[in-house]
């Protein structure tokens, strides 16, 4: 194992793809254990509720979006961890605590055994790996973006949303295979217990292999924070960097919600569509879309190290608000497979303009001392507010008839995310990454402005 200079960014490729691919395996089984709880809660969710209980799929639903209050909570604790400990220590620690909680999800008895408890226990699991999640997200992001050699820094930090989306892939493939070896009985009787065990093992593989990555803050780093109080600190962070928490939030806004609503709610709305009269159909069109979605990364990555991070935000921005109302107005009534195929994925063609880079979007606005910090902290209050309550509004417009309104308030949050895209950033200009001392220098002087992102 080996240290990387922050101040020196990595110009070894090799070894940078392997950091890369190190980094980026954990994250894969982190969002896996996420999103098999939405790819399978109206299978567990009679485990939970009773099916008599016709608000039983709002309250699933609303469990999914309660995780994501705990998300900052994750990200405060999990920066503060790695801006002070060193990324590596602080990702082990988030994927061992998601392990736990997948196993216990995957053996708790059922409401009939255990009755009210059997929820309790799902919502305590559930909010521990939010807890964890927060900090995985903003730590493993900062690490891909660090570990990258600075010329094909959006390509390789592209593969944090490849790995995010193929978690989501590896939850919807298996809960085909199951659909097609299986009955939908045995699925909802044990085929969700062994998706959370599945889970639970990949992320003790995943433990096992980030032992063995390089630490993206060198010892001297580390050494330097043990001995200041402002590394990881968020009195540091709110007191000398909130425009750029400021930044981070805003960015992410926009893109938080499209994500939610167009990853988790569109092949929903497509399983939904075809699920009594071709069920397979439904979900190898989500499968496949979302495979898509999920090679898209490393494109939209690549394009960016070459054209700017910012041109590429403006097309999702532009696009977005435009199409919003297409994936939840024409989607829902499209029985044709193909037109329903084509439709999602131009929603996820739109989407990789904010996903393949805003990773590395947002570790170029902080130094090192509190770069895990404001990257986990920004992210995890915009995705709480906007990203992981979207299935559940979606779910509630449903149930009361206020789709509209619901379509309304994704494309505002889209477009106000690209006014800041227009009229805050930058394509080209020095960044914390790659220039800490003249952005230190521009930090002191009275008319730096501070939201630049570099090529």
């Amino acid at each position: 194992m080996a240290d990387i200079d922050a101040a020196n960014p990595p110009s070894n490729l090799r070894r940078s793809v392997s950091n890369t691919i190190k980094g980026s395996a954990g994250n894969l089984v982190e969002w896996y254990d996420v999103y098999v709880y939405s790819v399978f809660a109206a299978s567990f969710e009679h485990h939970f509720f009773s099916p008599d209980n016709k608000n039983a799929d709002v309250y699933i639903w609303a469990i999914f979006a309660l995780t994501f209050l705990m998300r900052p909570v994750g990200s405060w604790y999990f920066g503060r961890y790695a801006d002070r400990k060193g990324r590596r220590a602080a990702l082990a620690l988030s994927v061992t605590i998601m392990s736990l909680c997948s196993f216990v999800i995957a053996f708790t008895p059922s409401r009939l055994s255990i009755g009210e408890w059997a929820a309790v226990i799902l919502i305590l699991c559930r909010l521990l790996q939010g807890f964890a999640t927060g900090g995985e997200y903003g730590t493993s992001a900062t690490y891909l973006s660090e570990a990258a050699v600075p010329k094909h820094r959006g390509f390789l930090a592209s593969f944090h949303y490849v790995t995010l989306v193929g978690g989501h892939v590896l939850a919807q493939a298996l809960f085909l295979a199951l659909m097609l070896s299986t009955s939908k009985d045995a699925i909802g009787d044990w085929g969700w217990r062994l998706a959370f065990a599945i889970g639970g093992v990949g992320a003790l593989v995943v433990l096992w292999m980030r032992r063995t990555m390089d630490e993206s803050m060198s010892q001297d780093a580390i050494e330097s924070a043990k001995k200041t109080k402002d590394s990881g600190s968020m009195v540091e962070l709110l007191r000398h960097y909130w425009k750029e928490l400021a930044a981070c939030f805003l960015v992410t806004m926009g893109g938080t919600v499209a994500f939610y609503a167009y990853s988790i709610n569109g092949p929903n709305i497509i399983k939904a569509t075809f699920a009594q009269s071709d069920p397979v159909t439904g979900s190898v069109i989500s499968l496949v879309a979302l495979t898509i979605l999920m090679v898209l990364q490393p494109i939209g990555g690549f394009i960016s190290d070459r054209i700017g991070r910012r041109t590429l935000l403006v097309f999702f921005g532009v696009g977005g608000t435009l199409f919003t109302w297409v994936i939840f107005t024409v989607l829902p009534h499209t029985t044709n497979a193909m037109l329903s195929f084509g439709i999602l994925t131009l929603g996820f063609i739109i989407l990789t303009g904010y996903t393949s880079i805003n990773a590395v979007v947002k570790a170029e606005l902080f130094p090192t001392h509190v770069r895990a910090l404001g990257v986990g902290f920004g992210y995890a209050i915009a995705n709480s507010a906007f990203g992981g309550t979207a299935p559940v509004f979606y779910s509630a417009a449903l149930h009361s008839g206020q789709v509209p309104l619901f379509i309304t308030y994704v494309t505002v949050l889209i477009f106000g995310s690209l006014l800041v895209y227009l009229f805050l950033l930058s394509n080209r200009g020095v960044n914390w990454l790659d220039h800490p001392e003249e952005m230190r220098r521009r930090k002191d002087s009275p008319s730096h402005r501070v939201f630049p992102m570099g090529v």
